[in-house]
């Protein structure tokens, strides 16, 4: 499928809950339009110098937090990149304006039994992504969801189910929307 026009200058901004594919198709949708990508978790962990799951054990989430928000706040101020956001970029308002100031919000979102799938075929997702409720996955996926969803569907101004596509699928599927497709 190829896009109906140009894609636009701005940022094209991946947000989601876990494992809806923010990182490889934040990836291949770099490789695909030759821009740089910015995976936010990544450089967070980088400039960590620790995983997440060590970050939140020793700063809590205020602290992960914070961190994004000055990756948001560094990130945010430029345009013609791809960023992947981690799941709850969303929680703070703040985050939100920045990121729409020079991109266009896209929600990746997945069937609840798709994401407990996918985390459970993770090997990285212990290390990775740390519990953010304390319960188990089961319940965290369905309990996070519902407090997100609203969040995620408020910010986004493209939405792409991701629960029956690959990663080349969703990439089409974003070129076409951003591109003068139903961008809404």
């Amino acid at each position: 499928m190829k896009p109906t026009g140009s894609v636009p200058a701005a940022n094209l901004v991946l947000i989601g809950y876990r494992a809806t594919g923010k990182s490889s198709v934040a990836a291949a949708l770099a490789r695909r339009l030759n821009r740089p990508l910015v995976d936010l978790d990544k450089v967070l962990v980088q400039e960590a110098g620790c995983s997440i799951a060590e970050i939140v054990a020793q700063g809590g989430w205020e602290d992960f937090r914070r961190r994004e928000k000055e990756l948001v706040r560094r990130f945010g101020q430029t345009r013609g990149q791809v960023l992947a956001t981690g799941g709850g970029v969303v929680l703070d308002p703040e985050n939100v304006a920045i990121l729409r100031e020079n991109g266009i919000i896209i929600w990746l979102k997945a069937e609840p039994a798709c994401i407990r799938a996918r985390l459970g075929l993770d090997a990285a997702t212990s290390a990775y992504r740390p519990s953010l409720t304390g319960a188990d996955p089961q319940a965290e996926v369905e309990k996070v969801l519902s407090q997100r969803e609203p969040l995620y569907r408020s910010a986004a101004q493209v939405i792409i189910d991701t629960t029956h596509l690959s990663v080349t699928e969703v990439v089409d599927r974003i070129l076409q929307e951003v591109s003068g497709g139903n961008r809404g």
